[in-house]
């Protein structure tokens, strides 16, 4: 059986080179060894964002009082806050379902695929062949070498939202985005929460951003331990005790590990195709081509930036290149991403720190706060800031913001830093007021002020008056 373009893993990305082949009239096959949607419908983004969704009901009832409503613990179901995740799941699936790709003309095969040749592939025990072929089987939970780990009970993000019993107190490894969302969430629900984090939590974020998520969430009650080594892990008769350097013991009744990710190559019998990849996942040029090049590599496998946004960018860029020779280019520079803590964190582009490094003096840091913001201060959630990096110039080069819905607010530096535009046209465009978009403009014209002091300024103005 022959097609022109196999596809391996039913994810973000697999999905999306499925979809768009099909529907330019191409042969395609898809295969799935597990559940359609991948990761971020399953076990990721969207279970993730609706159990936060959950927590941040409950936690309006603790938080009304500022508003003259009176405040109160609210009585939280938490098997009820998981049947809301497995009804989201169950509305989104319909669009990532097998009945939907069959019937857009795409051959699905509910079995594991792997490479039996350069472009050839035995799943379920047939074979088939196919001109280009895209992998798309994404990443897993990594699970540290901590002594005593295997002899717990553990979760990862592949377990966690099966379970329909409130932790009395949840030991989470790992201080990066999906640890931080998962105590937030687990918080809010009534957990008692520990967060422990090898190095600097949110490390990937700009500091003095992260600074405002982390002080939040220790405000909720969350205890966040960075730097902490974890010497081992104990099982006891109620769940387990860790034991830190320096002889501090946390001693929990659930454990979840989010420390990193692993790409998913092991199963795909690389070599027989002659595709190169290491711990990191498979090798990729900048069109996404492995090192067999009728082959290429999208999302989480391919080692680079793991989003589900990005999974599904590089995607077009393999059907661009794949049906219509296009060289498009995978740019990492142009990614945002967010943390969906409450609040949020957002960012894309280049931070202070890296702008700095590349550009020294040479670039302008600006700011404004959400306490100016007077949507706002309308709402109480005026934690938080929008800083802008530009260059001397005024070209933006990077934009981060913490605060209320920040992931919607980073579309527009998203767009700004994806087409290389100035400061000045964020700060001439015209915003519905009141918004929280506002800030962002508010931090743009900071780039101009003092202007009207300048003694040149001045003097233009002061000529002009002679003209009437």
């Amino acid at each position: 059986m022959k097609f022109d373009i196999a596809v391996i893993g039913a994810g973000s990305a697999g999905l999306s080179v499925a979809a768009a082949a099909a529907q330019f009239g191409q042969t395609v096959i898809l295969f799935e060894k597990d559940e359609m949607g991948g990761d971020c419908l399953n076990t990721g983004c969207v279970p993730s964002k609706a159990l936060l969704a959950a927590a941040k009901a409950a936690q309006a009832h603790r938080g009304s009082e500022g508003f003259g409503i009176a405040g109160h613990e609210p009585g939280v179901d938490f098997a009820g806050a998981m049947a809301h995740v497995r009804r989201v799941i169950a509305a989104i699936a319909p669009h990532d379902s097998q009945d939907r790709f069959e019937g857009l003309g795409v051959t699905v095969v509910r079995a594991a695929a792997k490479f039996i040749g350069p472009q050839t592939i035995e799943a379920g025990g047939a074979t088939y062949e196919a001109r280009r072929i895209v992998i798309a089987t994404g990443s897993r939970a990594g699970v540290p070498p901590i002594p005593g780990l295997d002899a717990v009970p553990y979760f990862t993000n592949e377990t966690i939202f099966r379970n329909a019993t409130l932790p009395s107190h949840l030991i989470i490894i790992g201080g990066g985005p999906i640890g931080l969302e998962m105590a937030q969430a687990h918080r809010r629900l009534g957990a008692q929460v520990t967060v422990l984090e090898a190095f600097e939590p949110l490390a990937k974020d700009d500091p003095e951003l992260t600074s405002v998520v982390l002080d939040a969430l220790r405000a909720e009650g969350i205890s966040i331990l960075g730097n902490t080594k974890i010497e081992v892990i104990e099982k006891t008769a109620g769940g387990m005790r860790v034991q830190l350097a320096g002889d501090e013991r946390i001693v929990g009744s659930h454990l979840l590990v989010a420390a990193g990710r692993v790409p998913n190559t092991e199963s795909l019998n690389l070599e027989a195709a002659g595709i190169a990849f290491g711990k990191r996942g498979i090798t990729v040029d900048h069109l996404l081509r492995t090192s067999n090049r009728n082959v290429y590599a999208a999302g989480d496998v391919s080692g680079g930036l793991q989003f589900t946004h990005v999974a599904g960018y590089q995607a077009g860029n393999i059907i661009r290149h794949a049906l219509f020779r296009i060289r498009a280019k995978n740019r990492t520079d142009i990614i945002p991403w967010v943390t969906y803590t409450d609040p949020e964190l957002a960012h894309v582009g280049l931070a202070e720190k890296e702008a700095r490094s590349r550009y020294g003096e040479g670039i302008r840091v600006l700011r404004f706060p959400f306490q100016q913001n007077d949507r706002a201060v309308a709402e109480n959630k005026t934690k938080g800031l929008v800083k802008v990096v530009t260059k001397s110039n005024g070209k933006i080069l990077g934009a981060s913001i913490v605060g209320p819905h920040a992931g919607e607010q980073i579309a527009m530096w998203a767009l700004a830093v994806s087409q290389g535009l100035k400061i000045s046209a964020i700060a001439n465009t015209v915003l519905p007021y009141p918004t929280l978009s506002e800030a962002g403009k508010r931090a743009a014209i900071t780039y101009y002020s003092g202007l009207a002091q300048r003694g040149l300024t001045r003097a233009v103005i002061g000529l002009l008056k002679w003209f009437g």
